[in-house]
């Protein structure tokens, strides 16, 4: 007898952990009734009982938002109002006028911002700089942009009439158009930009925009394009399908890109390539910067991993969550997060624990102390967490802040607008520069309006008086710290001219839109791209980009910090 107890103690362990397991099942069941029902209740009793009369839409809404606001950013709640957002953000279309808008602080309304080549706002004439008065017979005026927005957009085919002012003209005009289904370019533009090299500029991953990148390729080949620049700086993702179907332009048939892993078993699944690629060989750098994200790290990372392409540029933002959509009664939505990805290393770049907040309630970075050691196909070293470090990583020009109230100010928005209305044409993007005569109009212009911003040396003297008041050395640095604030004081004049460089780059940029749109306001931003030409350098040196990719400059890389 004592022979066989071992035989019968496995199944009564099994069959106690399946009892233990059934019933924590079940009990987590009941508890999730029972809170449903606590929900349920105190709605219905708020609706009875309250003061005030309730909104019931609004007050669930603000309940689920609260409740999803708890998880991750990318997990919300679309209602059938919102499904349009939504389906923009997967397929990049939308029925509307097809144009940027922006709220004009100084006039209190919206503006036409960027009018989209070849789409209703553009072929009716509208421009940037347009003031929106009404639409239809609405007053928009000192609405949100958002508010706009929402009527501008809607079902295709519909007209409307827009009553604009024209900066330049006397009275306001009215232009009617149609509404039209819009469909954002996935890469807005691919040219040559030196000798041989390819350069892309790639937006958001939206339905058959690996096509779009296979024809872009194609095309630059058939121009002479022996190397390739594909630009993700400021791309924030989308379809994980078509970053694999891009990697796969690359890489060649059965590789595995991505695995994901989450909750339940339908979600843990494993892609690789399927076709034959498309080239193997030409060298290809990525630009990636903190606004690079998810879709856009995958095909970062992953040509990284095989060693396929050089990485240039800052770290990138660090989404390594994958999100799916469900449908909910009165045809709303929910996009939630259902697993994470790795890329070929294995490694995932998510660089926020949501599971693990601050006081704040905002969630922590992961440490690179405490990321972990993955290796490319070639052995050179990559970590997890913290987003897709580059390879290459330019240093940055330190700007001013002036720069950012600039253009939050709208001043070189304005200034662009009429500089439109005194020429009638300029030189091509790639040569104009403006004169240093209308750079000096500016100037005077901008100081007459009075204008102003925060200065930041500002901000941390008044701090530092703070500490040393508090510290009780206010009397004897008196003289130091006045003096210092004289030098201090605001002198527009004087940082229009420190700053000339930039400030022009700023107005080159947007007088350029003006003229040759988006297109043209690309191809000025290639000239002076610190980062584009950080590739040049490593294509004119072929040992440099071999060694990049090599795990023995890594290790060289490693002993010269060392000594």
């Amino acid at each position: 007898m004592h022979k066989k107890t071992p035989f019968l103690i496995l199944p009564l362990a099994v069959i106690a952990i399946i009892t233990l397991l059934a019933f924590s099942n079940d009990r987590r069941k009941f508890t999730l009734s029972q809170q449903l029902s606590i929900f349920n209740t105190i709605i219905k009793d708020l609706d009875l009982f309250y003061v005030d009369t309730i909104a019931p839409e609004k007050i669930i809404r603000d309940g689920i938002d609260a409740m999803l606001g708890k998880l991750d950013p990318y997990t919300v709640y679309y209602p059938e109002k919102e499904a349009d957002d939504l389906k923009m953000m997967i397929t990049g279309k939308y029925a509307g006028i097809g144009s940027v808008i922006r709220y004009h602080t100084d006039k209190k309304t919206t503006v036409i911002a960027d009018p989209y080549d070849n789409m209703p706002a553009a072929k009716a004439g509208l421009r940037i700089g347009d003031e929106i008065l009404y639409v239809n017979d609405t007053d928009v005026r000192g609405m949100s942009t958002d508010s706009v927005s929402n009527m501008l957009r809607g079902e295709a085919g519909i007209k409307l009439t827009i009553t604009l002012n024209r900066p330049g003209e006397d009275a306001p005009h009215k232009v009617t158009l149609e509404r039209e289904n819009i469909t954002l370019p996935a890469i807005p533009y691919y040219g040559i930009v030196r000798d041989s090299i390819g350069y892309i500029s790639f937006d958001s991953f939206t339905e058959k925009c690996s096509r779009d990148m296979r024809r872009a390729i194609i095309d630059l080949k058939g121009k002479g394009a022996t190397s390739f620049i594909i630009d993700l700086r400021g791309n924030g993702g989308g379809s994980l399908q078509e970053s694999i179907d891009i990697v796969n332009l690359f890489v060649g048939k059965g590789k595995t890109i991505v695995t994901t892993k989450g909750k339940t078993k339908q979600v843990n699944e494993e892609y690789k390539t399927t076709r034959e690629p498309l080239d193997t060989v030409s060298p290809i750098f990525v630009l990636v910067d903190g606004h690079t994200a998810s879709a856009a790290e995958i095909l970062a990372g992953s040509l990284q991993d095989f060693d396929r392409a050089v990485i240039v540029g800052s770290r990138t933002y660090g989404k390594g969550l994958v999100q799916s959509t469900r449908s909910l009664p009165g045809n709303g939505y929910l996009k939630l997060t259902t697993s994470k990805y790795y890329i070929p290393s294995g490694r995932c770049v998510q660089a926020l624990d949501y599971n693990h907040r601050g006081h704040d309630g905002t969630a922590k970075r992961i440490p690179d102390s405490l990321t972990n050691i993955f290796y490319t196909a070639a052995g050179r070293q990559v970590r997890d967490g913290g987003g897709i470090r580059p390879d290459v990583e330019p240093k940055a020009e330190e700007l001013s802040t002036l720069l950012f109230y600039l253009l939050q100010d709208m001043a070189i928005f304005d200034y662009a607008t009429n500089y439109r209305l005194r020429y009638d044409s300029i030189a091509p993007a790639h040569k104009f520069e403006i004169s240093d005569n209308d750079y000096e109009l500016f100037k005077k212009e901008l100081i007459k309006s009075g204008f102003n911003y925060d200065m930041q040396s500002s901000k941390l003297l008044k701090q530092l008086k703070e500490m040393i008041e508090f510290e009780g050395y206010k009397e004897i640095t008196k003289n130091e710290i006045e003096a210092l604030e004289n030098k201090l004081q605001h002198n527009l004049e004087y940082a229009l001219t420190h700053f000339a460089k930039h400030v022009k780059m700023l107005l080159n940029a947007e007088i350029v839109k003006r003229y040759y749109g988006q297109t043209g306001e690309t191809i000025y931003g290639l000239r002076n791209d610190t980062e584009l030409e950080e590739c040049y350098k490593i294509l004119d040196d072929k040992k440099r980009y071999i060694s990049i990719l090599s795990p023995q400059a890594e290790t060289a890389s490693n002993d010269a910090t060392a000594q």
